[in-house]
């Protein structure tokens, strides 16, 4: 993308973290922001700084897990314009804790707003991209689509197929000119971890040290970069290039740390179990 001032973006999950970073350094590039979000107060502070930037900024609560309040936002947006030229697909939430004790409830709410609310808003809005000469989709994914570790299976469920989602628009559509780009951050510095779903009584969910971490601002810088560049997919912090490589030259290293503590020990089986047994 030659230039991004006078663009038309639209943010999803711009209340806070990497969604209000992003949309502040679009914003310092000169384009009009288009936020959404469930967090209305969170909205108005953003739209407040970003309109103190001499930008148009208009915010709409959402709430991703609704397909039909998705359709209907978007709606409204293009109401007030007649054209967007970037989409930023970023808001996502977590659930810590053993996959077996996921209710169905649960799943669904993690899925809808990390996978399928970004396919539903970029089927709907694709003609719409289409019609740009110079058009960018940037989905906000992570390390955790390209490298899974325990207690965050729907997580990484979740941004595997974001990832795969974003190389499959990429494949059919790049030719055509649409720019698109899977960011794929490390640990960052935000509040997903102080928000994540917990199966824990306490809700505590342990968080990455601050020395592993990258900045919501280096997010925010490499988002930049992939629009301007259409890079395919951009690494973020140094943990996310350490495990990105592991994964791809010693894939068995990786498997080997997730299975150093694994127990000896198979539980004992139940005295139900063990009826059924002598039954058979």
């Amino acid at each position: 993308m030659k230039s991004i001032r006078g663009k038309k973006v639209l943010v999803t999950g711009a209340a806070s973290g990497i969604g209000r970073g992003i949309a502040l350094a679009l914003a310092r590039e000169g384009a009009d922001i288009y936020l959404l979000d469930v967090d209305e107060a969170g909205l108005t502070n953003v739209v407040t700084e970003l309109q103190s930037l001499g930008v148009t900024a208009i915010a709409a609560k959402c709430d991703l897990s609704q397909p039909a309040e998705i359709t209907r936002v978007l709606h409204d947006m293009r109401q007030r314009w007649p054209q967007v030229d970037i989409l930023v697909n970023n808001a996502g939430v977590a659930y810590y804790g053993p996959t077996h004790s996921m209710t169905a409830a649960q799943w669904d709410w993690l899925m809808g707003i990390n996978l399928l609310a970004p396919i539903q808003i970029t089927r709907e809005l694709l003609p719409m991209l289409l019609e740009q000469p110079d058009a960018h989709i940037l989905n906000v994914c992570s390390i955790s689509g390209l490298v899974a570790g325990g207690r965050f299976a729907a997580y990484h469920t979740s941004k595997f197929g974001l990832i795969g989602y974003t190389e499959a628009i990429r494949a059919e559509y790049g030719r055509r000119g649409l720019g698109v780009s899977a960011l794929c951050p490390g640990p960052v510095q935000t509040n997903l971890y102080k928000k994540c779903a917990s199966a824990k009584s306490d809700k505590s969910v342990p968080e990455p040290p601050g020395w592993l971490c990258c900045s919501v601002d280096a997010v925010a810088k490499a988002a930049i970069q992939c629009i301007r560049r259409n890079k395919r997919m951009k690494l973020i912090g140094p943990l996310a290039h350490f495990l990105a490589w592991a994964m791809w030259l010693a894939p068995w290293f990786l498997d080997m740390l997730n299975h150093a503590s694994r127990k000896r020990k198979r539980p004992a089986a139940t005295e139900a179990t063990q009826t059924q047994r002598r039954a058979a």
